[in-house]
């Protein structure tokens, strides 16, 4: 690493480096993995619970195509809000607060990365695919990073569809079509959102008033917080248990949603009447939780019954 490489991570000081001081870890860096990681299993889950009718490989591709998509939103995210970042603590590390990158070089990466994430899910899943996944990274990139996060404390709740369409996008990817199970797994990623973001929020609340992001704990404060958190979870509990009622799975399903659900419930209940941070970052850290392990029970639901049935 170079003497102004390392500079620049120590200080972040570099704000526009004339030249790029980035490594590949600074470029990974930029795609939100952690995000992507939940974007592609969500995707990769409403994919392999659709009756499939596309080839395994092209469902390879499509996915891979998504992950493309969902870095190259969170590289753009990047860009825009570079300056705010740099001004909280939970992003001030990032390659471009840090100064590693000039913004055009990361900007280019984002485009470059979108271009090629839509050409691979046109060729590989079709016209319809293609579009909700242009339309998601519109809706994250436009809708949500550069009008509703900085001007509303319901940024989150109208931005939150732009994580919700990667079930729908692997489902599509699947099957050519939509339907009303890619629809109810959309939802429940759409109401989960909310109180997993606001939980965020209660522990950062510092962090985002030092940038000047109008979230719901700093707007309108805590007690109105917990109380939306604790609506929102209300609502996802019988949400989450919508598959197993139109048909999509069946019985390990619901007993998962039926569980996990009343366990977000719980601590969103117990939030709502502690005054100790510690419980928003326990429901932040279990939302995570939720969301894995309820697609996963997806997964596990349609695979043990097909095994059933082939067993007999």
């Amino acid at each position: 690493m170079s003497d102004l490489s390392l500079n620049a991570r120590k200080t972040g000081q570099e704000k526009h480096p004339v030249v790029s001081t980035a490594e590949f870890r600074d470029y990974y860096a930029l795609l939100k993995p952690r995000v992507m990681s939940l974007v592609v299993f969500t995707g990769a889950v409403g994919y392999l619970v659709a009756p499939m009718t596309n080839h395994p490989i092209l469902g390879i591709i499509a996915l891979f195509a998504l992950a493309l998509g969902a870095g190259a939103a969170g590289a753009f995210n990047m860009v825009y809000e570079r300056d705010r970042d740099a001004l909280m603590q939970r992003t001030k590390n990032r390659p471009l607060p840090m100064g590693l990158m000039h913004p055009a070089d990361a900007l280019a990466f984002s485009t470059i990365l979108g271009g090629i994430a839509l050409v691979l899910m046109w060729m590989a899943a079709g016209v319809l695919a293609a579009g909700i996944l242009a339309f998601s990274i519109f809706f994250y990139a436009v809708v949500y990073t550069m009008w509703l996060k900085p001007t509303t404390p319901q940024n989150i709740v109208i931005g939150g569809a732009a994580g919700a369409f990667p079930p729908m996008i692997g489902w599509v990817a699947a099957t050519g079509a939509l339907s009303w199970d890619s629809v109810v797994l959309f939802g429940i990623i759409f109401f989960w959102t909310p109180p997993h973001f606001w939980a965020l929020a209660l522990f950062s609340k510092n962090d985002y008033a030092a940038a000047d992001f109008p979230m719901l704990p700093n707007t309108h404060g805590t007690e109105v917080t917990k109380k939306h958190i604790l609506a929102y979870s209300l609502l996802l509990f019988p949400l989450g248990c919508i598959p197993y009622f139109i048909g999509t799975v069946a019985e390990i399903y619901l007993v998962a949603a039926i569980v996990l659900g009343g366990r977000f419930a719980h601590l969103a209940w117990k939030l709502k009447v502690s005054s100790d941070m510690q419980d928003a970052r326990k429901l932040f850290g279990f939302s995570i939780l939720y969301l894995f392990s309820l697609f996963g029970a997806l997964l596990v639901d349609k695979y043990a019954f097909l095994l059933w049935s082939t067993l007999q």
